[in-house]
C-alpha cells in the first residue's frame, strides 16, 4: 500500500469515527489505516475513540499498533489517557492502562495536567481508583 492510500484510508476512519459508524472504521483499521496518523487538526485516531468512550475500538486500534502514550492535537487536547480520564470513561482507562498507557504522564508535553489531576478534578473516583492502583500520582493533596 503506498502513502496516499494509507492517508485516505486514515482519513476515512476519522470521518467514521466522528459519525460513530464502529462497523466503518473498524474496516478502515483492517485495511491498513495508520492508528497513530493524525488528522488535519492533530487529532489521533486513539484520542478520538477515547474521549468519545468506544473501548472496543480503543482496543482495535491499540492492537493495530496505536501508541497510547502519543499526545493528540496542537497543544489543546492531551493524551488518550488524559481525555478518558477527564470525562471518567472507566472502560477506555482500563484498555489504556492495560496496554501500556503512562498513567503519571501530563499532557503538553509533560507540563500540563496528568490522568489523575482530570479524574480528580471531574470527580471521577472510579477513574481515580483504577489510576492510583497503576500507580499514578496527584499533585494535589485533596485526593484521596
Amino acid at each position: 500500500m503506498n502513502v496516499r492510500q494509507r492517508k485516505k484510508l486514515t482519513s476515512r476512519l476519522m470521518a467514521a469515527l466522528l459519525r460513530d459508524d464502529l462497523p466503518a472504521a473498524l474496516t478502515f483499521v483492517r485495511a491498513g489505516a495508520d492508528p497513530n496518523a493524525a488528522g488535519r487538526d492533530g487529532t489521533t485516531p486513539l484520542y478520538l475513540a477515547s474521549v468519545q468512550n468506544v473501548p472496543v475500538v480503543v482496543r482495535i486500534l491499540l492492537t493495530a499498533g496505536a501508541d497510547p502514550n502519543v499526545e493528540s492535537g496542537h497543544g489543546d487536547e492531551g493524551t488518550p489517557l488524559t481525555g478518558a480520564a477527564a470525562w471518567g470513561h472507566v472502560d477506555v482507562v482500563r484498555e489504556l492502562l492495560a496496554h501500556g498507557a503512562d498513567p503519571n504522564l501530563r499532557e503538553d508535553h509533560g507540563s500540563g495536567l496528568s490522568p489523575l489531576d482530570w479524574a480528580v478534578r471531574g470527580g471521577h473516583s472510579e477513574t481515580e481508583a483504577l489510576l492510583v492502583a497503576a500507580g499514578a500520582t496527584c499533585r494535589w493533596q485533596t485526593h484521596r
